[in-house]
Parts: C-alpha cells; structure tokens; sequence
C-alpha cells in the first residue's frame, strides 16, 4: 500500500538524502513550481542535501543556465547529475565512430570534447540521441525509414534521454526515449545511462556522499519523480524508497472528483507498469 502524505515534511524523520527529478516536478519547461522549490529549500535548509537527477540528456553545467530562468532557487539544490552526464561514458568508448547524431542543436553540448566524427545512418558506427531535431513538430515515426537502415545495419543506439514524453507548459512533448523505442521495434539495440539504469543513480549517489563527507545509508534516501516507467522503477531498480509525483506528465489522472490524490488511481497507474511506491503525492509540497 502507497503512503500518502500531506506534505514532504511529514518524511524528514525517516530520510537524510533526496534525490529528486527535475522536470515535471519543480517546473514544466515554461515556468517553476513555487511550492515545490520551497519544499526542497526547506529539506536542504533542514534535513540533507538535494540531488537534483534529471534525464536531461545535456550534461549538468549546460542545465543551470535553464534553471536559473525558470526561476529555480539555486538554495534548493545541493548537487545536479543528469543522464547526459552519465552518457558521456558510453559516448567516450565509441569516440571517434563516426555517430550519426539525432537531435536538436541545443544539446550539442553533450559532444563537446569528445572528439566524435559524424555521419548518416549509412555509414555511422553508431546512432547518438537526444531527443527530436524539431520536438516542437515532429514525432518519432518521422524518423522511421532512416532509423531503419541504422537497425538493419545493426548500429547501437546511445540514448541520453530515456524519457518517453515530458511536459512543456500545457504539451507533452516526445523525448529520446520515445525514439529508442521505435528503434528497438525496428531490431536494434539501445544503451541508456539515465534513469530508470544504474549509471545516473551511481553518479548521484556519489554526489551526496561527498556532500555528507562519508558513506549513504541507502536505507535513508528517497527519490523524487514523476515517471512511473523512469523515476519509480528506477527507484524500484536500485531498491531505494520513491516519492511518486503522480500529477506530473499524468496531469489530472490521479485525481478523483473531490480534486485530491485518489489512491486506486494511482494503484492503477503503477500497478500498470508493476511497480509499487513507497509515497505518493499529487503535486511536491512541504
């Protein structure tokens, strides 16, 4: 049976360390969430350090920028590892490739350093996502025919943002993942280091013990987010307590007629995926 608390408070008791989603959480895209910046000011202010753990596929420094003008504190956040800093590993090995590169100009930036060469599907060693070229227009069945040929030559996919689909203002828009998974109907095979894989958590992980200046009890760090099939099995995954943010990319679906948090429905949302959370709340409070 899920927790549902009134509000993050009510858990400072029972955890010293949060690592928490980003996107869908504390702002969507267009602007923050007010209430849900102070409650992490709050637990930072109070309880532990706030890992901010984003699948993100641009590394962490190139992210800040946006968060600052979205208007997240920076008080509300000790550290910030997301998936493009755990892709770059997986990029490193294959360098110099060639890679056929997906995605817009903006996430460039995961690249930089690596001296990786370019080409198209035809004569790519491998496939590096991060998302739609266009995201605001196109859908992944626009990249079918050339994801194809990748497949059939039996190319690796690199995906550095495993999200399916995120919340930009009232939208959903498609993300890397969603690629990935036509990719891998098609045959081929994809490599993720962001969440729900192990890679971002062990970053992350590593983070808040250098924070603490010693070890982390696992048993006392909970995990933030609002992706069942990303950040609650991620959680699930690594055996660490979640707090599933179930308004998030699910807008009102977990919300009865009353206009509170309905348990059987968010039941059903994890129970579709078969995976169970340890809390649950409908938008991040204190």
């Amino acid at each position: 049976m899920t927790d549902l608390p009134p509000g993050l408070s009510t858990l400072a008791d029972r955890y010293d360390v949060l690592l928490c989603d980003v996107w869908g959480v504390i702002h969507n895209g267009v602007e923050s969430y007010p209430e849900a910046c102070q409650a992490l000011m709050n637990w930072r202010a109070h309880h532990g350090p706030v890992i901010l753990i984003s699948n993100s596929p641009r590394p962490s420094a190139a992210v800040v920028e946006q968060l600052d003008a979205l208007g997240v504190p920076r008080e509300a956040w000790s550290a910030f590892v997301t998936s493009g800093d755990a892709t770059r590993t997986l990029l490193a090995e294959r360098a110099p490739g060639p890679a056929w590169i997906v995605g817009p100009e903006r996430d460039f930036t995961l690249y930089e350093g690596l001296g990786l060469e370019t080409a198209g599907p035809e004569a790519a060693a491998f496939v590096a996502v991060t998302g739609m070229v266009d995201d605001e227009n196109e859908a992944p069945s626009d990249y079918t025919d050339r994801l194809a040929i990748a497949a059939e030559r039996g190319l690796t996919l690199i995906c550095a943002n495993p999200d399916r689909v995120v919340q930009r203002g009232d939208r959903l828009i498609y993300c890397g993942g969603s690629l990935a998974d036509l990719y891998e109907s098609l045959g081929g095979q994809v490599l993720m280091a962001g969440k729900p894989f192990a890679p971002i958590y062990d970053l992350a992980l590593a983070q808040a013990a250098a924070l603490k200046g010693g070890p982390v009890d696992r048993t006392r760090v909970l995990c933030i987010g609002d992706g069942v099939i990303t950040d609650v099995k991620g959680a699930h995954d690594q055996q660490l307590a979640c707090l599933f943010i179930a308004k998030g990319i699910h807008g009102e679906a977990a919300i009865g007629a009353d206009g509170k948090l309905d348990p059987t429905k968010v039941a059903g949302l994890l129970a579709a995926e078969n995976l169970g959370a340890t809390h649950a709340m409908g938008d991040l409070v204190w």
